[in-house]
């Protein structure tokens, strides 16, 4: 079943990543380097899903999405889910305030996408509940000491 896909962000290694688990025979992916980028392009290509980073230089994920939303209540832009990609824990706050469908907290994983972009593609939603911090060790006190 053919699919487009839109994967907006300002480092091409990030583009790079998403596209070397999504980018499949049968899957047209638009690239865009700005989030301004994401509804013009989003009004072109009439995508199955957006994956947005959290941070592009002036208009970032959490922006593109409360965008497309708020055209998709015009009437102006298609329904299309949004994939999120966050920089660290502390900024899922940011994605489930702007009704992101789903999001990953960076380091990313070939995993991971995979199971996100299958969700969001099938309808459904995609939280990373997956990451944890690591743990602060502290070393014992020394017998005797």
């Amino acid at each position: 079943m053919a699919r487009t896909v839109v994967v907006a962000a300002d480092a091409p290694s990030v583009r790079a990543e998403i596209i070397a688990v999504v980018g499949e025979p049968d899957t047209e992916i638009v690239e865009v380097s700005r989030g301004t980028e994401v509804a013009p392009a989003v009004a072109e290509h009439h995508p199955d899903l957006v994956v947005v980073d959290l941070q592009m230089g002036n208009m970032g994920a959490m922006a593109v999405c409360l965008e497309l939303h708020l055209e998709e209540s015009y009437g102006n832009l298609p329904a299309v889910p949004v994939l999120m990609l966050l920089d660290r824990r502390a900024d899922v706050f940011l994605a489930k305030r702007s009704a992101a469908e789903g999001f990953l907290v960076k380091p990313l994983d070939p995993i991971r996408i995979r199971r996100a972009t299958t969700a969001l593609l099938a309808g459904g939603t995609y939280h990373d509940e997956s990451f944890q911090p690591v743990p602060v060790l502290v070393p014992a006190p020394a017998p005797g000491g």
